[in-house]
């Protein structure tokens, strides 16, 4: 009986994982995004900062940069309970707004943004469109140019391409550089090919103020991305993946404040997905939307990571165990040609999209040590399902300055 339950288990797991290894195949091609609108759009850019004065201010001096109209765009610093100077950096720069709010019961991005949001509402100057950053970002100059385009071609939501700033610095800000390479390039391109949805991812965000208008914010889990994003799904509002549109992330260089940051992800995966998963299949069942399915797929990945472990440590256990395995692993039943290439496939789509991505070739040596940082999700996502309901928002500090032109010649 227990047998029969872990072979249906590892099957359900098994398709979604032969599911999104198909989906990755439609995102070796791209088509390069076009610039055919002049500058119209207006633009408030948020910053969402907490005690960030080491960093906020080399990505105001970029945006203050951009290679679009001044008059379209104003910087607004969210400097959300800050206990520093981030709010004094901000107003170092002439026309840059820094709005300071304190509260102490309610941390988080998520709520700094509804917050913001709602004063922005109150502004004497209304934008076509908001656009949302962290404050250790850098972005490409021509970003608010592609921003512009797909919302004069009628988007409502729109998420930039998330590349890394520091992927030199460890092995772990390497991993991370790989991980956001082949989910850009496997993961959100495929769905832009395929037109299904893409998912926001925290910065780089940019969204139709009249939309935010309508549905309010609202989101304020640990991941107020995703939940934004499924909030979106649900209103058959479907964000967009802009692969030219740049913006680069710094990642954390320990391992220990890397797992810290994946926890926090984690634990609001499982919120989201318990609260959006099933309401969000059954409504793409009835309505026969498979945009819908697919994005029900994709939130239920945390549960993907934490079965995957489950059924490892299961089968390894019973491996270990004296006399003849009792149990059953759904490869054994697969002819072998057939489950090599699974496997195969699977540990070659990172260097696939690094080799898409035309990566630096020094990064390729990350590889090695890429798989320690793979493997470490699965205890994550154990002790994730187990603390979900934790709201306790963890802030990675930023210290190092890095600048636009810096990045860039270092991915020549």
């Amino acid at each position: 009986m227990f047998n029969s339950f872990l072979m249906v288990v590892q099957a359900l797991a098994a398709a979604i994982g032969v599911y999104q290894i198909a989906l990755s195949f439609f995102g070796w091609y791209r088509r390069k995004e076009r610039i055919t609108h002049k500058p119209t759009k207006s633009f408030a850019l948020l910053v969402a900062a907490h005690n960030e004065e080491a960093v906020v201010g080399a990505l105001i001096e970029n945006l203050l940069k951009m290679d679009y109209p001044r008059e379209l765009f104003d910087i607004f610093v969210i400097c959300d309970n800050c206990t520093d100077g981030t709010a004094n950096v901000a107003r170092s720069y002439p026309g840059v707004y820094a709005c300071e709010r304190t509260n102490p019961n309610q941390r988080g991005k998520g709520y700094a943004i509804e917050w913001m949001l709602k004063e922005l509402w109150k502004h004497p100057k209304q934008y076509d469109a908001i656009v949302m950053f962290d404050a250790d970002n850098l972005v490409a100059t021509n970003f608010l140019h592609y921003m512009n385009e797909d919302l004069c071609n009628g988007y409502k939501v729109v998420q930039g391409y998330l590349d890394t700033k520091n992927p030199h610095d460890s092995w772990i800000s390497a991993a991370n550089g790989i991980t956001y390479w082949f989910c850009n390039r496997l993961w959100q391109l495929p769905r832009l090919n395929l037109k299904l949805s893409n998912f926001l991812g925290g910065t780089g965000m940019c969204f139709e103020t009249k939309l935010l208008k309508d549905m309010g914010w609202g989101a304020t889990s640990l991941v107020e991305d995703l939940e934004f994003t499924m909030r979106c799904i649900q209103r058959n509002i479907n964000p967009k993946f802009n692969y030219d549109a740049r913006v680069y992330d710094e990642k954390p260089i320990t391992f220990r404040a890397s797992a810290r940051q994946r926890l926090r992800w984690m634990q609001g995966h499982f919120d989201v997905c318990r609260r959006y998963m099933m309401p969000l299949l059954w409504q793409g069942i009835k309505e026969r939307s498979f945009v819908k399915i697919d994005a029900a797929l994709y939130v239920f990945n945390a549960f993907v990571y934490l079965i995957g472990f489950l059924l490892t440590l299961t089968l390894w256990f019973d491996v270990m165990l004296p006399g003849e395995p009792h149990l059953t692993s759904i490869y054994s039943k697969m002819p072998l040609g057939l489950s090599l290439t699974i496997v195969l496939y699977g540990y070659l789509q990172c260097p696939i999209a690094m080799l898409l991505e035309k990566v630096n070739w020094r990064l390729y040596l990350r590889l090695i040590t890429f798989p320690i940082f793979f493997l470490s999700w699965w205890p994550i996502a154990f002790y994730a399902f187990f603390t979900q309901n934790n709201k306790t928002w963890s802030h990675t500090k930023h210290t190092r300055v890095i600048r636009l032109e810096e990045v860039q010649g270092k991915q020549m």
